[in-house]
């Protein structure tokens, strides 16, 4: 078992985080007393999506922590740079940046559209790296600052590969750009945290599976709950790392998973194993 730190009081800078596992780590968060400010482009309600960062905030806020919304686009380097200077603004620093932002489409390489390639790549990498290195210089200022990235172990086996070449390059992409800022700035624990199954988000629904996935994948709970296992850890303890959610949180102490299935009752052995695993 690794040392812990508190949350409260600490600041999070987290990319997107409007609904999914980005606001349920930010409700995470907000429970230990953390001020949780969201970058994202959700300003209005989407008709098929729940969520803005608006409701977001107000939810961490009901559930403890201090919120700030920030209507912006990781993509735009004016929008990361407001964040990051909203944030020191409002809550006088930054203790950790969470890359959750991601875009995915798993289109086979010929029918990869150029834009929705560009548009991955300019999410999950630039995104990644633009917005970790805009918030570093305030980072060194931390007692105990942490990068997490929402992406995988960099799994070269060819069947991940191949399997959506597009997609693939931009989450190991983001592994790639978050393990290079581990090894470039010594004070800062900077790691990788992914899952061992699917999780219950729009996600699943509308690009992996549909009901038939859901109904076999755990909730953004257990994302959740690792992340924040994560950001409490000293960060001397924990860096350049590619994390799986269910090994740090049995590294925690926690032996039942039986909890965060989607559809309760459901048996560890039936849940949908996730991709680059």
């Amino acid at each position: 078992m690794t040392e812990s730190t508190s949350l409260k009081g600490r600041t999070i800078l987290m990319s997107g985080g409007s609904r999914g596992i980005g606001l349920a780590i930010a409700l995470r968060a907000a429970e230990g007393g953390a001020n949780v400010a969201m970058l994202a482009k959700t300003d209005q309600s989407h008709p098929k999506l729940e969520g803005t960062v608006h409701t977001a905030a107000e939810e961490v806020r009901a559930a403890g922590g201090q919120a700030l919304a920030i209507v912006g686009d990781v993509r735009n380097d004016e929008d990361i740079e407001r964040a990051v200077g909203s944030t020191v603004e409002e809550f006088g620093g930054i203790d950790a940046v969470v890359n959750n932002a991601s875009a995915i489409d798993l289109s086979r390489s010929l029918e990869l559209s150029a834009k929705k390639y560009d548009l991955m790549a300019d999410v999950n990498v630039r995104g990644t790296f633009m917005l970790s290195r805009a918030a570093v210089p305030h980072l060194l200022k931390s007692p105990n600052p942490h990068i997490l990235s929402l992406s995988p172990p960099l799994n070269l086996d060819p069947k991940w590969l191949g399997a959506h070449t597009g997609y693939t390059m931009a989450k190991y992409g983001m592994t790639m750009a978050t393990l290079g800022l581990a090894a470039e700035f010594d004070g800062i624990a900077a790691n990788t945290l992914w899952p061992r199954t699917t999780i219950a988000t729009a996600a699943v629904m509308n690009l992996l599976g549909g009901e038939k996935v859901m109904a076999v994948s755990r909730t953004p709970r257990i994302y959740a709950d690792a992340a924040i296992q994560v950001l409490t850890r000293r960060s001397a303890q924990c860096s350049g790392r590619t994390l799986i959610v269910e090994d740090v949180l049995e590294d925690a102490g926690v032996t039942d998973f039986s909890g965060y299935a989607a559809v309760p009752g459901t048996p560890d052995e039936q849940l949908f194993p996730d991709i680059f695993l």
